[in-house]
């Protein structure tokens, strides 16, 4: 968008720094803790101080920033303890996710899940755990889309979004990327054979051994 042409206020404005911020705090540009001093995020957006604090208040309700009394917002800091609580979640809805999946799934989505299951095998084998974490991302996020369970899915993109500095972490691991790389393949094993029951149960299992790395 040309800079004239760049909303400064306004609902369109909110949006516009409303996606950067998230962003840049999903990516690990901003990291856990940092302060959010309106004023400087105003300028750096190119948009109203009103803009960012409308921002910031939609950022608290997704879990990703915290304002401090006295002191405004910061990126909110996912504990250990709040990072198997959410993943606990995670496996209640993302194993619905995986046995509706199982069901509804189609041939070409099949052919796209064992696509990925090659390339994370691929990955991990080439020594690339950032590469294997963003495919394990889109696993997941595949699962959940060909599940149809839209309620699911929403619930899912709030919770995934305050663990990623937990999921970059836990993929730089010694080790980790080979241990549940077994995890997703047995995942899209079940999901292949069009087994619900299975299915949820292999998604379980991987969120299980996450929780116990997560606690190591």
């Amino acid at each position: 968008m040309p800079k004239e042409a760049r909303p400064s206020t306004g609902e369109q404005a909110k949006q516009l720094a409303l996606g950067q911020l998230r962003q840049a705090i999903l990516h690990g540009d901003m990291a856990p803790a940092q302060r959010l001093v309106e004023n400087e995020l105003a300028e750096q957006f190119g948009v109203t101080r009103a803009s960012i604090r409308a921002a910031l208040i939609d950022l608290e309700a997704q879990g990703l920033v915290e304002r401090i009394r006295n002191r405004g917002s910061r990126v909110r800091v996912v504990t250990v303890e709040e990072a198997v609580a959410i993943t606990e979640c995670r496996m209640v809805l993302e194993g619905l996710c995986a046995a509706k999946a199982a069901v509804a799934v189609s041939d070409e989505q099949l052919a796209e899940l064992t696509a990925l299951g090659a390339a994370m095998t691929k990955a991990v084998s080439d020594g690339e755990p950032l590469t294997y974490s963003d495919l394990n991302h889109e696993l997941h996020a595949r699962i959940r889309e060909f599940s149809g369970q839209q309620t699911a899915v929403e619930l899912l993109e709030r919770l995934n979004a305050q663990l990623v500095r937990h999921r970059f972490q836990l993929a730089l691991r010694p080790g980790r990327p080979q241990q549940s790389l077994s995890e997703h393949l047995a995942m899209i094993e079940a999901i292949e054979a069009r087994d619900p029951q299975a299915a949820e149960t292999a998604v379980r299992a991987h969120l299980n051994s996450v929780i116990e790395a997560l606690r190591d």
